[in-house]
């Protein structure tokens, strides 16, 4: 399994010179079987966009899994050109509580809010909503368990294959279920589960225990808890992921060299970057 991090900042695109190494696009991960263009997309932020490079001049052909509603989640869909190409299928799955998930993402994606709705995104698009529990989707396993994050449903999901397995959780306000060991949030069950034993865990990272209390509001997770949950999983790597469109590329830098006095295997999540999954798993490039 190739994972391909198209989008890793979170809540606002972070444009300019000091965001350029780690990269500014919203959150977008494109997941492809060994050496073939992606068909699986987990989340439709503006790094979406980028997905479209690794489609090799072809039309998409396969799923976007959309954890949650948020804007810096969705607001790739309308600009993804391998999805509006001729030929083009893109299968969108997302929460929808109510059980109508065009309605759900009209919410914010027509008019007045933006001039077209999803309906009119091309005719290659359909949506379904998102339910918990164990799927098969273009060839990869998902595990979709509902976490806490505020604002709106939100899921996180465990995907696999026969050479490794990624959990995603880009959303994450462990707090929201109590205080946990270290006083960042729980452990709790859905988290574990979705992380147990994952060659690579996926995991929002906006903020650092010394921010908490003052963003407790926000509903994000601290680079510490990512790193206590990637233990206590037995994860063998962990990306930091949704980085804050406040942190440049030297803030960054700076929280990479405090987490390497961790034992655990921690990088930063950037634009560009490949993890190719097969029980040996490295960042590639």
């Amino acid at each position: 399994m190739d994972v391909h991090f198209c989008g890793v900042r979170g809540s606002t695109p972070a444009p300019g010179l000091p965001f350029v190494r780690y990269g500014g696009h919203t959150s977008s991960v494109a997941l492809a079987h060994d050496d073939q263009v992606p068909t699986l997309v987990l989340d439709g932020g503006t790094g979406l966009r980028q997905v479209t490079a690794l489609l090799r001049e072809q039309p998409y052909d396969g799923t976007i899994l959309l954890g949650h509603l948020h804007w810096d989640h969705v607001h790739g869909l309308p600009f993804f050109r391998g999805g509006g190409s001729a030929g083009a299928r893109v299968d969108v799955v997302l929460p929808a509580p109510a059980g109508d998930p065009v309605e759900a993402l009209s919410r914010g994606m027509s008019p007045p809010h933006f001039p077209i709705g999803p309906q009119e995104l091309g005719a290659g698009w359909s949506f379904s909503a998102l339910s918990e529990g164990t799927q098969l989707r273009e060839g990869f396993r998902v595990l979709a368990r509902e976490i806490p994050h505020k604002g709106g449903q939100t899921f996180g999901f465990r995907i696999s294959d026969d050479t490794g397995s990624v959990a995603y959780l880009s959303d994450h306000a462990p707090l929201s279920l109590g205080p946990g060991p270290d006083g960042l949030g729980a452990l709790h069950p859905a988290a574990l589960e979705l992380a147990d034993g994952v060659d690579l865990l996926i995991h929002d990272a906006q903020f650092l225990a010394s921010e908490f209390p003052g963003v407790t509001y926000l509903g994000h997770a601290a680079v510490e808890y990512a790193m206590s949950l990637a233990d206590a999983a037995g994860a063998r790597q962990l990306a930091l992921f949704h980085h804050s469109p406040e942190r440049d590329d030297a803030q960054i830098d700076q929280i990479m060299r405090m987490v390497r006095l961790s034992d655990t295997t921690v990088f930063a999540a950037a634009e560009g970057l490949v993890v190719r999954l097969e029980r040996s798993a490295v960042p590639t490039s």
